[in-house]
């Protein structure tokens, strides 16, 4: 990250020009999508739970964000700072709101250009930051109400959890050699008044550990900062893999289009985002670890209880009214996955248009699967075979635990529901030539148990891509269809929700006489149809029954 230091100490502080977690919560609760909770709720016991049940019990386009603003535990104690959850990514619309796009599908022109033209954030001194509003460092952590215990963070998987975690969690730490900033989101349990877990996946490679070995070869703790919500341009660069030599927070100024506001920490070395909630600064061991979980995580299980590192902390910060944010993880659907699903599909996509391969069109990566199990790549008609192993090869070289299952489909096929590909891996597979196993693959992210271990895991490629032509799809022509569908609205039965393929086309195998043929059939004119095949009749001995017609005719 390369400083701009131009706006920092002169009169004229640097104005924030993008939306902090306040401006889009009004922008939620204008639209409809906030729901605010007045009534008392345990943190502990309820709070999770009562979110949770939108995602087993409606549909997507149905869930909406939660602003909880009478929090309590489970000693009866009252919080003053209310809790936010699934403001950012509760289903597709919530999200958009939260980039600022008034179109998902310029989603993948944001991203790539704030990958390719990120902005370098711009310094503003410590009083003019909101983040410093209220203070606390060193021996007032430890003073009850001034430390952790002031902070409502929720149980997220009650009955399973052992504390509560803190899941919207950015670290934000320097390599001690190149002074580039890395972000990254890593479960925090609260342990005490004054210290935090940090769980990284040490098999993925990722920046943080990185920054704790080089730490740990000169002898010394790794400053840290804990950043708890904020912008919503923070918390998705947070969530994003970017190289080691990109900072997250130039890619965040990419993201808004403007440069990310930034003030040094009170007692770490470090820049915070100044427009954050919440910060708690501190340093992490380099040499002990804790033992740390189990904690209910995005795979859909529970992660064991493992050694993990912790971090003393010497100060938190914040916002004089802020906001805890929260996020929804745990098994898919959840935000979490929603939020990953659209960043690493366009993160997967954007790395395959690089490699050169431009006949894939589009990644999903299943959210159900938290997103790190199943990818689906969908391909234009005619991609070249090569190409398209050489794809699933490069996403599994992508990231080094995942995914688990890679599909090649047509683009006919809609990847974003399974039904539809589940159909192409049954009808347009030939297993012995369509599918590899490819081993000595990262467990990556999955309980890190036994049998589980690094190198241990093996990944599938499966082409379920037509190879060749077919006949087309079985349902009645689009332009039926939509008459059908004007019929249907006007008899006032139930709102349809169409789940692609909707109408029939063609595949290949089809031509102009059995075109006019079928519009005869539309127009009752079928009897002429069978005064013609009247006289195409062939001797049984002649022809074997089932025989093609046109083939037998050549």
């Amino acid at each position: 990250m390369g400083l701009d230091e131009s706006a920092s100490m002169g009169a004229d502080v640097l104005p924030r020009r993008y939306p902090d977690l306040h401006d889009h919560l009004a922008t939620l609760e204008r639209e409809g999508l906030l729901v605010r909770v007045t009534r008392p709720i345990n943190k502990d016991t309820e709070l999770h739970p009562l979110v949770r049940w939108q995602f087993r019990g409606l549909r997507e386009e149905d869930r909406k964000g939660f602003l909880f603003e009478n929090v309590v535990d489970s000693h009866g104690r009252r919080y003053e700072i209310p809790v936010a959850v699934a403001v950012l990514s509760a289903n597709r619309r919530v999200y958009r709101h939260a980039t600022g796009l008034d179109d998902l599908d310029k989603l993948h022109e944001l991203w790539t250009n704030a990958k390719n033209h990120p902005i370098a954030p711009v310094e503003i001194p410590s009083a003019a930051a909101p983040i410093h509003e209220v203070v606390f460092t060193h021996n007032e952590v430890a003073v009850p109400g001034h430390g952790l215990d002031h902070l409502p963070v929720p149980i997220s998987t009650p009955g399973w959890d052992n504390a509560p975690y803190v899941s919207a969690s950015h670290f934000i730490t320097k390599d001690p050699e190149t002074g580039i900033y890395n972000i990254g989101t890593y479960r925090a349990m609260i342990k005490s008044q004054a210290r935090v877990g940090m769980n990284c996946s040490v098999e993925t490679g990722q920046d943080i550990y990185q920054h704790f070995l080089k730490y740990q070869a000169r002898g010394e703790p790794m400053p840290a900062v804990l950043c708890i919500g904020g912008p919503p341009c923070i918390v998705f660069v947070s969530n994003q893999k970017f190289g080691t030599d990109v900072s997250e927070y130039d890619v965040a100024g990419g993201l808004v289009n403007t440069p990310l506001r930034v003030t040094p920490a009170k007692t770490v070395p470090l820049v915070v985002p100044a427009d954050a909630e919440i910060c708690i600064e501190g340093y992490i061991s380099t040499e002990w670890l804790e033992p740390e979980g189990p904690f209910g995580e995005s795979h859909g299980h529970v992660n064991p209880k493992e050694y993990n590192c912790y971090m003393d902390v010497t100060a938190i910060t914040r916002r004089r009214n802020p906001v805890l944010l929260s996020i929804m993880s745990q098994m898919g659907p959840s935000e979490a996955s929603c939020q990953r699903g659209v960043h690493s599909s366009w993160l997967y996509l954007d790395h395959l248009h690089h490699i050169g391969i431009k006949s894939a069109c589009r990644v999903q990566l299943h959210e159900k699967s938290g997103v790190t199990r199943y990818c689906i790549i969908q391909f234009k008609q005619g991609a070249f075979d090569a190409d398209v192993w050489r794809a699933m090869f490069a996403c599994l070289s992508l990231h080094g635990g995942w995914p688990k299952i890679i599909i090649a489909v047509d683009e006919d096929i809609d990847i974003e529901n399974t039904d539809s590909v589940w159909w192409a891996m049954g009808l347009r597979t030939t297993p012995h030539r369509d599918i590899q196993i490819v081993k000595g693959m990262e467990p990556g992210h999955m309980p890190r148990d036994g049998e589980r271990g690094a190198a241990n895991e093996s990944a599938v490629l499966w082409d379920a891509r037509l190879k060749g032509t077919f006949p087309p799809i079985s349902l009645p022509k689009k332009q039926y269809m939509e008459n059908a569908r004007r019929i249907w609205e006007e008899m006032g039965l139930p709102p349809l929700e169409p789940q692609a393929p909707w109408f029939g086309y063609s595949l290949g195998e089809w031509n102009d006489e059995l075109d006019e043929e079928a519009e005869l059939a539309a127009n009752g004119d079928y009897f002429l149809t069978g005064d013609k095949i009247a006289g195409q009749r062939v001797r049984v001995r002649d022809v074997p029954m089932n025989s093609s017609f046109y083939r037998t005719k050549a």
